[in-house]
């Protein structure tokens, strides 16, 4: 690969890569995403490997393993281009059958088709309503490139959004591109990117510093990891940018211990960028030079609060610092820095590829562009999307991820992690925006999405995220440190049929004062899942209080099994499952169970055929 030496000698590499692709060529594009890896789509692609060498069609049909494909509940996926065909719940024993009967022969099999809820067959990515109203601007590639190749990207288009910065845009010129995109950083509070920019440059200091944040450590949160393995160069290329923007040299990113696919992507795409001449000395025979290091962190949830990362880099522990002074002003050593997450950097090359009048016509009044989120949870169609700002959560939740499993009905969606707020079935007429969700207690931020059915229980999800924090708190302050542990303590208690109606109101002041004391992030919104659920659920909360009972029939403490004398046929089928002994009685006579005794594990209710097990 030639070291380019101008924005013209990559111009023309592109066009080079360009030429040498056939647009109607057969591609077998399968899904290399995190899911579908772990259900086998590395099998699956060495078998269809197999099968087009067995068949002398290796010249003709192009195989890529690509990032993730969006509908990760129906891995293993599978895309055939041209004709855009998208086959799912792949296993390794397909690929003969596809390259035969698809390749070949040119017929569709209906078996690995989308269904939609009616029964009817969606073959083409285009007719499967998870796609549809679908926007893509930072997934746009993920199912196209091999993401460990420098030439798929450049032709797809990389690298031109740097090469429009370099070819006569001053750094200002950039800085006033992003702001008029209305680009505002894709977690935390959304604040204006362009603004952060500027307030970098124009602050006193050198060496100034680029950080990119890929540390995802939200339950439920998987788009930056996707972004990470299936587009490495799309984030280099914001970074690069954004450090010709701000007069930065030196740029880190760093990745959650839990990610090392992303981890070695990013470093094969910076050495890449390295060897053809866009990292490192003279840039693309500019006088800006910029070089990347990519650090893959230790475990800690806490680096994931930008002044906690900025410790872990210099080498100290992973604690949070006092602000003021914020990073852009003194960060990383003590210089200018900018702190930007997977999701913002992956848009910045749109911005000065496309222009910033493009990129502000999407989306809606503050809320620009696009957002990518993770949704998971009790949705037919869990996944990655992207979709405009501005559109409803309803259609969302109901057209693209088709609605709740097995009928149910909708009862919350967290977004945001434990950081985030649980949002009652109101909220779904709102518009995906910063300000709308904010103003309804929940937070854009990680574009995490998890829906959840009446089955669950909005005491035991504060008290799931309550001991998450706890754990994840690094204990430098108090408010968090004592905080975190109090609020487990009280939900503990609730739950066990031990909480009082005054604990609910200890509950709410603990939140005041940890939101308004603790040093960073994670203290500040850890108390977001119990005010939230406090404030829509609390009828529940004051059930298990003053009723000790669970309405949703989840916190086992509470809950009572009997059998119903006139259903239960005697089979015994309980007394066999039972690990204590608590059932007894005769063969094809009622049983009945010693309260004493129950573990309330809920087998019996699980292995009983006649529904004579109930629960309360």
């Amino acid at each position: 690969m030639p070291k380019m030496q101008s924005v013209a000698q990559l111009a023309e590499y592109r066009k080079e890569l360009q030429a040498r692709r056939d647009p109607n060529q057969t591609q077998v594009l399968v899904c290399g995403g995190a899911g579908c890896l772990a259900l086998g789509s590395a099998e699956v692609a060495a078998a269809f490997r197999e099968e087009l060498d067995r068949r002398g069609l290796q010249a003709k049909v192009a195989l890529k393993s690509t990032g993730c494909q969006g509908l990760c509940a129906r891995g293993v996926r599978v895309l055939l281009r041209p004709q855009e065909i998208s086959y799912q719940n792949l296993t390794a024993l397909n690929a003969a059958e596809i390259v035969e009967e698809t390749l070949v022969k040119g017929k569709i099999l209906d078996r690995f088709c989308y269904q939609d809820g009616d029964g009817s067959l969606k073959a083409h990515k285009s007719k499967i309503p998870f796609y549809q109203g679908q926007q893509p601007v930072v997934l746009r590639r993920l199912d196209v490139i091999d993401p460990e190749s420098l030439d798929d990207y450049l032709a797809e288009g990389g690298y031109e959004g740097l090469s429009q910065a370099l070819s006569g845009m001053t750094p200002e010129q950039v800085l006033d591109a992003v702001e008029r995109s209305g680009l505002r950083g894709r977690s935390g509070g959304g604040f204006p990117t362009g603004r952060k920019w500027r307030f970098c440059r124009q602050a006193a200091g050198e060496p100034k510093f680029i950080i990119c944040n890929g540390s995802e450590g939200d339950p439920g949160a998987y788009l930056d990891r996707a972004v990470m393995e299936g587009d490495p160069h799309a984030i280099l290329e914001g970074m690069i940018i954004g450090a010709y923007a701000i007069g930065a040299a030196q740029g880190h990113i760093y990745v959650g211990h839990e990610y090392p696919l992303a981890v070695a992507r990013l470093r094969r795409a910076a050495d890449q960028a390295r060897e053809l001449g866009l990292l490192g000395e003279g840039i693309l025979g500019a006088s800006f030079s910029f070089d990347i290091k990519v650090h893959r962190g230790a475990g800690a949830y806490i680096c994931g609060e930008e002044t906690s990362l900025m410790n872990f880099l210099e080498g100290g522990i992973g604690e949070p610092r006092n602000r003021p002074p914020y990073p852009a002003q003194q960060g990383l050593f003590g210089q200018p820095t900018i702190i930007n997450n997977v999701e913002t950097w992956a848009n910045v090359p749109v911005i000065l590829s496309q222009g910033a009048e493009k990129f502000a016509a999407v989306g809606v009044e503050a809320s620009k562009g696009t957002k990518v989120f993770s949704l998971a949870g009790a949705v037919n169609y869990a996944g990655l999307l992207e979709v405009p700002m501005g559109m409803p959560l309803k259609q969302v939740v109901f057209d693209l991820a088709g609605g709740l499993k097995d009928g149910g009905r909708f009862k919350a969606l967290l977004t945001s992690g434990p950081g985030g707020g649980v949002l009652p079935a109101p909220a779904l007429d709102l518009p995906v925006t910063f300000e709308s969700f904010q103003e309804a207690g929940g937070n854009l931020g990680s574009g995490s999405m998890v829906v959840m059915d009446e089955g669950c229980c909005m005491v035991d999800v504060a008290r799931y995220f309550a001991n998450f924090s706890y754990e994840e708190s690094c204990g430098k302050c108090t408010p968090c440190r004592e905080g975190t542990k109090q609020m487990l303590e009280i939900l503990d208690a609730i739950i066990r049929g031990e909480g009082t109606e005054e604990q609910l109101g200890l509950l709410e002041d603990l939140a005041a004062v940890m939101t308004g004391a603790s040093i960073c992030g994670l203290g500040q919104s850890a108390p977001n899942p119990v005010l939230s659920t406090l404030r829509h659920f609390r009828g529940e909360y004051e059930a298990h209080v003053r009723e000790k009972k669970c309405p949703a029939l989840v916190c086992r403490p509470l809950l009572k099994y009997t059998v119903d004398p006139e259903t239960c046929t005697g089979c015994l089928a309980c007394v066999r499952e039972c690990p204590t002994g608590a059932i007894t009685g005769e063969y094809q006579e009622p049983q009945e169970i010693d309260q004493e005794l129950c573990v309330k594990c809920g087998m019996c209710h699980e292995v009983c055929k006649f529904e004579a097990i109930k629960v309360e």
